[in-house]
């Protein structure tokens, strides 16, 4: 067996529950800022963050939303964001984050699924909520500020609680973000308080983060990566997101310019949009030294692209919801083309032949395994799935394809999975297919990734219709928009007579995979 280890000392773990490890070493700081509301300049004190989190965790615990219970959140990012994620965490909650862009029925599959019994949310998406509970477990919508039919977030708010509530720091499921793992559809990952305490320790070790450094927060709150960055890691540090509900490529450069961030935390069309798009000229980029991009790859020419723009280091990370997600960084001052880094402190690497199952040789590609206290407890609800993705003695297979060199970097060559990474969101094929055969019209279809210069990939249909159907490329594309989130939606659709298939009917992606879009 060749495990490969990381160069950083080893973590040592600091104990108590995330809530508590963020605002440990605020005590003398409770003036400064935590958060910025990036449309408005409004202004969230580490104090205010605090209090308000005591609070919402006393109300949560006297309406009986404590304590082993699921809230949910279908929110874009709003200093609110934090306040709810670590209010739910203080009372010994679980908190799982929906993706905003969901449908309803994607949000009624998740409340389901997660068994929450609160859903937060925002007044936009509130007719989204209320079409999504039905069916569900959830008996109270609450609103981030007002709207009729849902109870303000406001009135959650109940007498202080001053401490932690007792949860088993190594077993609790503090967030249950939904990801489609290695392959299948969605499933609730779950990430102890453990977890994501030794994931933002390791990810310090790597990359410092001084007090007061402002970083635009436009990472989805909902996804991991937008998470361990701003929720957590900034402000543990005393660093201040800056937050966006939705991305703006203008209102971005602003916000870099205004707040003179060092650094951005990007995923690849953003950092595509760095290095070519001609508004990135009108703004004052100069206090910007770090361009981080993680979610998906980001092609080595396009690193260096932006690296010979801005006169910045570009580096990029990888990782993934089951890890935390950070599982190898790149330390400032060590970028290579192409690199995702080295394994961050106390994490150990595999490469294994998916052939064989044995490990590969140095130099050679295989299936990276990753083993670490960031490693998730496993999978809601599917033990199954669990067992096929962690192995017995803790190593966690990723399905990717990757390569490390002498010096340690890791490259990520391909996937292992059928997983589709549209913008650095995970499309699963199945998802897809399940929502076009349920349309009368359609008796076969297979959904494939096609490389696209700006999303990384799109989705593409292939549909087999029934005899004497009467529906186009239009009629599909409704419905599918009825029931996907659009960046799940097919890009492309093309019509056949069969499904290319093995003996055993396993669907043949690898025959309808067709050339890059143009």
């Amino acid at each position: 067996m060749t495990i490969y280890l990381s160069p950083f000392p080893p973590v040592t773990d600091p104990g108590g529950t995330i809530t508590e490890y963020v605002f440990r070493d605020h005590t003398a700081h409770m003036g400064d800022p935590a958060m910025v509301e990036g449309a408005t300049g409004r202004v969230v004190t580490l104090g205010a963050l605090r209090e308000g989190v005591e609070r919402l965790a006393g109300g949560l615990t006297e309406r009986g939303y404590g304590r082993g219970a699921v809230v949910a959140i279908l929110a874009p990012n709003l200093p609110e964001y934090a306040l709810v994620f670590h209010g739910v965490a203080w009372a010994g909650g679980t908190l799982t984050t929906i993706n905003p862009t969901y449908t309803a029925p994607e949000v009624r599959a998740q409340l389901i699924d997660s068994g929450a019994r609160l859903l937060v949310t925002v007044p936009a998406f509130l007719d989204t909520a209320q079409a999504a509970v039905s069916g569900t477990g959830v008996t109270e919508i609450a609103v981030i500020g007002e709207a009729p039919g849902a109870t303000p977030l406001s009135a959650l708010m109940g007498a202080p609680q001053v401490a932690q509530a007792p949860v088993d720091r190594e077993d609790h499921v503090v967030v249950l973000p939904y990801s489609s793992g290695t392959t299948g559809l969605p499933k609730g990952v779950m990430l102890t308080h453990r977890n994501l305490v030794m994931n933002v320790e390791q990810a310090s070790r790597a990359v410092p983060v001084n007090r007061g450094d402002r970083a635009v927060a436009f990472l989805p709150f909902f996804h991991i990566y937008g998470q361990l960055f701003f929720l957590n890691f900034y402000l543990a540090r005393g660093a201040v997101p800056v937050t966006m509900p939705r991305f703006d490529l203008a209102e971005f450069l602003r916000l870099v310019a205004e707040h003179r961030t060092p650094r951005v935390w990007a995923v690849p069309p953003v950092a595509l949009a760095l290095a070519k798009h001609p508004l990135v000229d009108q703004f004052d980029l100069s206090a910007l030294r770090h361009v981080h991009s993680a979610a998906a790859p980001a092609d080595a020419s396009l690193t260096q692209a932006i690296a010979a723009r801005l006169g910045v280091e570009v580096a990029q990370a990888y990782g993934m919801t089951e890890l935390s997600p950070i599982s190898h960084m790149v330390p400032d001052g060590a970028a290579r083309p192409g690199s995702c880094g080295v394994p961050v402190a106390s994490t150990e690497c595999r490469i294994v032949d998916p052939a064989t199952g044995q490990d590969a040789e140095r130099g050679e590609e295989g299936e990276l395994w990753v083993r670490g206290p960031q490693v998730m407890k496993g999978y809601h609800n599917r033990p199954d799935a669990t067992a096929a993705t962690i192995t017995p003695d803790g190593w966690l297979r990723t399905g990717d394809l990757a390569v490390i060199e002498a010096d340690g970097h890791l490259f990520i060559r391909d996937r292992l999975k059928e997983l589709i990474k549209v913008k650095g969101f995970q499309v699963a094929p199945a998802e897809v297919e399940a929502v076009l055969l349920a349309h009368p019209a359609v008796l076969d279809a297979a959904v494939v990734g096609r490389p696209d210069p700006e999303a990384g990939e799109v989705p593409v249909a292939h549909v087999v219709l029934a005899p004497g159907a009467d529906i186009d490329e239009a009629g599909l594309r409704a419905h599918c928009a009825a029931h996907l989130a659009r960046y799940k939606h097919p890009q492309a659709f093309h019509f056949l007579d069969a499904i290319p298939k093995s003996a055993s009917g396993k669907i043949l992606r690898r025959l309808l995979k067709g050339p890059p879009a143009a």
